[in-house]
């Protein structure tokens, strides 16, 4: 008998074959921030760098041209790389009751752990910036905590078997 069970997140990217970025609205600005700056400030200064080094001589001995070369196409993918993630980007808005979703710092204790070792993460995109380590939420842990609160304990599969954890704070 084939039993039902709600779509994913991760069952539509791969239905589509599209990755869809979930952002908070900060990484997001932040991302397009960076973008315009690379494909503006950050072109010009590249290309005058490669005009200053290509005036110093024979440029198949010259190290500054091929370093600025180098560092132009570094820059260049992280355009790409921009623009791919600012395509396909959904801004999400952190819960305002307290359920861990996307955007949300979570404080857990792992099973038979002592308070003090109660650890934090960001629940997000890898591109999230954090004072705590950022989880995906398609990792194990990470898609097990979505949607927990506060006092709940989560299961999830770790390659060391099921581990335990219970949700002890979550904020904004």
């Amino acid at each position: 008998m084939h039993q039902s069970r709600p779509i994913t997140w991760r069952d539509l990217d791969s239905i589509f074959g599209v990755m869809i970025h979930r952002l908070s609205r900060k990484t997001h600005e932040r991302l397009s921030a960076e973008h315009t700056d690379l494909t503006t400030r950050g072109r010009i200064m590249a290309a005058e760098k490669i005009a200053r080094a290509r005036e110093h001589g024979d440029l198949k001995e010259n190290g500054d041209y091929h370093a600025a070369k180098d560092e132009h196409g570094h820059m260049e993918a992280r355009i790409r790389q921009l623009e791919s993630i600012l395509e396909q980007a959904e801004i999400v808005e952190p819960s305002q009751d307290g359920t861990v979703g996307l955007g949300m710092i979570v404080t857990v204790l792992y099973d038979g752990d002592d308070e003090s070792m109660a650890e934090s993460y960001l629940i997000g995109h890898i591109e999230e910036i954090s004072d705590a380590p950022v989880m995906s939420p398609t990792s194990p842990l990470g898609s097990a905590l979505l949607g927990a609160k506060t006092g709940d304990v989560v299961e999830y599969d770790a390659p060391n078997g099921k581990l335990k954890v219970k949700v002890l704070e979550t904020r904004s």
